[in-house]
């Protein structure tokens, strides 16, 4: 599951990064529309991107390409939804960052499912300084708390941005030990929801002293599902994630995975074997996971390779953009075509190779028809360019 091998595995299967462009007013509300319209989820988004140029001729495709997908109508988002949520950002003092702009971090953007958009608050320059997530128990001990400041002060010394998820216990002490040196606290709500309320003066420390990160708009309630998609946004802004203590169904062993999937490298704290605390950690050093034991370990296992997948800050593209040149105009596709790939999905993930090796169809075939079906919700993505059908069209 862990180690240098699943690293390397991962890295291969990154997506090539879009490029990026100084968005003014109307793009940037095209692009929040586009996040914003029914089944556009992050791997579409880069989809539509790619194929149409920029924001505004996606939407205005959005109506025809769910139709060939089998859906009659599709929900596409108002222009006033979209100004009322880039007004309700300006309030609280957030700025949107979306993937196709500079300032978008390197080491989210090369994940295979990166969030289209993120809401920032605070000091932006730590999303491009190299990080390192920490993150454990809710119910953290006293000695596992102790460590997770030692860990966290020593990699703020060392040059890194700690990451966290604001949580109790141990993502709490990582945050407050790395405040002066640089800290980034990834919210599964708005950035102007406080939770847990027991944070609120951490949360307005961060947002003034570190970054508050959410791919949520402002005002929005977290529910249990958005934890673990907040956890792909903590791995992925990092280089690593070290796991203090976590019980054997802990949320910070989503996290673990997640960093494994997306080719991190996991760090594990070794616990006393009676600890129920220690039982995740344990096991994911079982599992291949580096051991560490101070800050020190952490900087060592990464020396070789690490800096190399450290975000680094991008410049503006001027005036050449992938918003402003032509379009990748998608292929025909003829009605026999779609029906074959859409008899040899099922509810088993298949990989799109797959796919097109059982239909004997051109991989660009496939993609398209993909597409439309993702926008007619009829298939789901998985990661690692797997997916799966998940109903018949309306």
């Amino acid at each position: 599951m862990h180690g240098r091998d699943t690293r390397a595995e991962g890295a291969r299967s990154k997506p090539a990064p879009l490029p990026t462009a100084r968005l003014d007013n109307s793009q940037r509300l095209a692009c929040l529309r586009l996040i914003r319209s029914e089944n556009v989820g992050p791997i579409t988004f880069r989809a539509l991107i790619n194929h149409f140029g920029g924001a505004q001729a996606a939407l205005d495709a959005l109506p025809e390409l769910s139709r060939r997908g089998g859906r009659r109508t599709i929900r596409i988002c108002s222009r006033d939804a979209a100004e009322a949520e880039l007004e309700a950002a300006g309030r609280i003092g957030a700025r949107p960052i979306f993937t196709i702009e500079p300032g978008y971090p390197a080491a989210l953007a090369a994940i295979e499912a990166a969030p289209p958009l993120i809401y920032a608050k605070g000091d932006e320059q730590l999303l491009a300084r190299p990080a390192i997530a920490i993150v454990g128990s809710r119910l953290a001990s006293a000695a596992g708390q102790q460590l997770t400041r030692k860990l966290a002060a020593g990699l703020g010394e060392a040059g890194y941005v700690v990451v966290s998820g604001l949580a109790l216990g141990i993502d709490t002490a990582a945050h407050r030990a790395a405040l002066e040196t640089g800290t980034i606290a990834v919210l599964a709500g708005g950035l102007d929801i406080t939770y847990p309320p027991q944070n609120a003066d951490l949360q307005r420390s961060i947002g003034e002293h570190g970054c508050l990160v959410s791919e949520q708009p402002p005002g929005f309630q977290p529910r249990g599902s958005d934890f673990p998609r907040r956890n792909r946004i903590i791995s992925g802004l990092s280089l690593g994630v070290v796991v203090v203590e976590a019980a054997r169904r802990s949320g910070s062993l989503i996290t673990a995975r997640r960093a494994a999937d997306q080719g991190r490298e996991v760090f594990a704290v070794p616990g006393h074997p009676l600890d129920p605390r220690a039982e995740g950690t344990n096991q994911l050093i079982k599992e291949g996971a580096t051991l560490v034991t101070c800050a020190e370990d952490v900087v060592n296992a990464l020396q070789p390779f690490g800096r190399q997948l450290a975000p680094k800050p991008q410049p503006f593209r001027e005036p050449a953009s992938m918003l402003d040149a032509a379009p990748e105009p998608l292929p025909q596709v003829a009605g026999d075509d779609r029906a074959r790939i859409t008899a040899a999905l099922s509810p088993a993930p298949v990989p799109i190779d797959e796919l097109a090796r059982a239909t004997d169809l051109p991989i660009r075939i496939v993609q398209t028809v993909l597409l439309e079906l993702a926008l007619a919700g009829r298939i789901q993505h998985h990661g690692s360019q797997l997916v799966s059908l998940i109903g018949a069209p309306d």
